[in-house]
């Protein structure tokens, strides 16, 4: 019989209870703000209800009635530099969080402050889709931030918050202020991936970053049971080797208990915990119907909840010990009931038997396109060179070496840069040589991460959005982006927009086109054409070592995420780059002539510059080339672009991946849209295979395409221009 050893987790697993001596040793002042907070968020959240039975909550109102015990339990007793983030169902840690911040140790018995009623009203209004909300109403109900206060944001995406706060646990964790972040998620998310990497991320990491498990049994109608076999959610943190308690959410002393405990892992450096708490939603996933009403709980269940109401519960403990009367807990309520009925007096007017959202509270229509990204003032005053006008000497280098002087120039200069992605601390540079010499110089800021584009690319995002530090992340193969989707273009993309255009997020993303290397459909994706349609992200491409060193300084001062395409095939060839000089930037929205001519205007970028160069003077066309380096929406050179067009009246566009997910579809509909009338023919287009390039070494060639390609297309463009070009019949691809 073979030997069997147990095993053991490498972090204590524990459920914590509190006693009646507990309750009875609590601090009054302790117990007093609970309740306070309680009372406040349940007046507040029977607001939302009321209005939303009414149709004033445009969208969802996920009430967090019946949680507020873990809310208030484990925000109570927090630093203000402290930050909290939450899911969609995230009113009552905003307001915790918020409350603690405008009115520490509140006091049930004392009126409420006006920065208390101020608080009220701005986060009513931001439910309601208002002006006066903290995101003058583009956030509502889901996304909920106040950074002053230390709320950093609630998600609409389940999970989708916990990679941004494991940023804001690395911006605490490297400033060394003793700081944590709490991001709280509810069941339905213990089991996504983002969840799961960033767990691992953050104990292999020591971030001190507390998992905060809301466990109301139900995701929508899905129960726990139906959706694990190991209920005990707490039990994920285990298996990361991360310290994890399982707490009643009901009683918000236990909360309390429990969540000093994890403080007192992370404030000592010692990593991440977790913390479940058992709560219940009285009401439905959204709406003012209780979950009975759909079916999938009993009446039964939810009043055997209700007699466990963390408010009740606290009340009456404060009332037998002489604290409180129960004077004073009925006139809390009506005062929170009070301040409720004002804040939303404020917002709607009655209309005949109804009511209405007061006219002028809405915001501006005009707002609707404000803030996708900046302003670009960030570049204001940065000198701007270009290779054929630099006054300075200039000599050969590799375009990869280039990438990591520039990079290691800005390392030096500027310690809020630090950098991560797969293997960049090893093989002399990560796996092209683009890191070379960072790891070497800034250990602690050249960073190795796990295989976890979703979670390293979200806990980026929240570095960014925190604003101590400027972080880089490189994707090894822009394919990678789709496993890292929801960061990338859900929270990356959006943040700023989202938020109310207030939340810079300065962040740059490098990637290579690595079409031709035998890597297959999974690794070959040109991600321009895709970036392209999330508005909030600037794409730059450049061509030349000169470029790259321009580009990248101005997108690593710029306040806006960018993506930074880099190219397999340019890494190895060489160019020009000043002597000692890597302090300039190339503005982003610069277009670059790199070959004049009066026949036609070819719009291309990266390697296919090179080869559409190649293939105008092998043929000999007087053709203009426009290498467009910057890619995004608001970074195209329409002045550059246009007055090519109004000379050549014919228009080329070259790129080299697949049709399927091209950019230059995007770029041929603003063109025709601008310069019709200028237009001789229809704008024409080199591009790959609808397909993805593959394995086979002569289906990949066949797949995207290169010099021949562009050749074939200037064939046709010409013909089509009544100038067909001898031995060249112009054959569409």
């Amino acid at each position: 019989m073979p030997e069997t050893i147990a095993l053991h987790p490498a972090a204590p697993w524990v459920e914590l209870k509190s006693t009646e001596a507990d309750w009875a040793a609590a601090d009054p002042a302790l117990l007093k703000e609970l309740l306070a907070q309680m009372a406040l968020i349940r007046a507040f959240e029977e607001k939302v209800l009321e209005l939303a039975g009414e149709g004033l909550v445009h969208g969802p109102a996920h009430s967090s009635i019946g949680q507020e015990g873990g809310a208030a339990g484990s925000i109570v007793g927090l630093r203000p530099t402290d930050q909290v983030n939450g899911s969609h169902r995230g009113h009552h840690q905003f307001l915790a969080k918020a409350l603690a911040y405008v009115a520490p140790g509140l006091d049930p018995t004392a009126p409420l402050s006006d920065d208390t009623h101020a608080l009220l009203h701005r986060s009513l209004a931001e439910i309601l889709g208002l002006e006066p909300g903290f995101g003058h109403g583009r956030g509502g109900s889901m996304h909920l931030r106040w950074g002053e206060a230390g709320a950093i944001g609630t998600n609409a995406i389940v999970g989708g918050g916990v990679p941004l706060a494991a940023g804001a646990a690395f911006a605490h964790k490297r400033a060394g202020t003793g700081d944590v972040a709490i991001s709280y998620f509810g069941d339905g998310a213990v089991n996504i991936g983002a969840v799961l990497e960033t767990m691992n991320l953050a104990a292999a990491w020591d971030l001190p970053l507390l998992f905060f498990i809301e466990n109301n049994g139900y995701a929508v109608a899905t129960t726990v049971e139906e959706a694990t076999r190991e209920t005990r959610l707490s039990g994920r943190g285990t298996g990361f080797g991360i310290p994890s308690f399982k707490v009643d959410g009901m009683d918000p002393l236990a909360v309390h208990l429990a969540t000093q405990e994890a403080l007192k892992i992370m404030r000592a450096g010692k990593g991440p915990a977790v913390i479940e708490a058992d709560v219940y939603r009285y009401f439905h996933q959204n709406g003012p119907l209780p979950g009975s009403a759909f079916g999938y709980r009993t009446k039964e269940e939810e009043a055997q909840w209700r007699a466990r109401d963390p408010i009740k519960r606290t009340g009456a403990v404060l009332v037998a010990r002489g604290v409180l009367t129960q004077d004073d807990l009925d006139a809390l309520t009506e005062r929170a009931q009070a301040a409720m009925a004002d804040a939303a007096a404020r917002l709607v007017e009655p209309v005949g038997n109804k009511r209405r959202v007061k006219p002028d509270m809405w915001p501006d229509v005009s707002f609707v396109d404000e803030g996708i990204r900046g302003d670009l003032s960030e570049l204001s005053g940065k000198r701007a060179e270009e290779e054929a006008t630099y006054r300075g000497g200039l000599s050969e280098r590799k375009f990869v070496d280039a990438i990591a002087d520039v990079l290691h120039r800005r390392f030096e200069t500027d310690e809020r840069f630090v950098i991560m992605g797969e293997d960049i601390h090893k093989l002399k540079g990560g796996t092209n040589g683009a890191t070379r010499g960072l790891a070497a110089a800034f250990p602690d800021r050249c960073l190795g991460t796990p295989i976890s584009e979703g979670a390293f690319a979200g806990l980026a995002g929240g570095i960014a959005m925190d604003r101590r530090y400027r972080p880089i992340i490189e994707f090894m193969y822009p394919d990678f982006m789709w496993v890292a989707a929801d960061p990338v273009f859900n929270q990356i993309g959006k943040a700023r927009h989202m938020f109310g255009a207030d939340v810079p997020v300065p962040l740059v993303l490098r990637t290579k086109i690595a079409m031709g290397t035998g890597y297959g459909s999974q690794h070959s994706l040109d991600p321009a054409g895709v970036f392209a349609t999330s508005p909030g992200w600037r794409i730059v491409a450049p061509s030349t070592p000169f470029d790259y060193i321009g580009l990248m300084n101005a997108a690593l001062a710029c306040e806006d995420p960018v993506l930074v395409i880099e190219h397999v095939d340019l890494y190895q060839t060489s160019g020009a780059i000043p002597d000692g000089d890597l302090d300039y930037i190339i503005p982003f929205g610069k277009a670059k002539v790199v070959r004049p001519g009066g026949e036609l205007t070819i719009l291309t970028y990266s390697a296919m510059v090179h080869r559409s160069r190649e293939a105008v003077e092998e043929l000999g066309l007087d053709a203009e080339i426009i290498d467009l380096r910057s890619l995004d929406r608001a970074g195209l050179d329409w002045d550059t672009i246009g007055e090519s067009i109004m000379k050549t009246n014919n228009v080329l566009i070259v790129e080299q991946g697949s049709l399927s997910t091209s950019y230059g579809g995007f770029l041929a509909d603003e063109i025709q849209r601008r310069y019709l009338d200028w237009l001789d023919q229809p704008i024409q287009r080199v591009t790959g295979k609808i397909a993805s390039p593959t394995i086979s070494k002569v289906l990949e060639r066949a797949a995207f395409a290169g010099k021949e390609e562009v050749i074939a297309g200037l064939a046709v463009t010409m013909a089509a221009k009544g100038m067909p070009l001898p031995g060249l019949p112009g054959a569409a691809r």
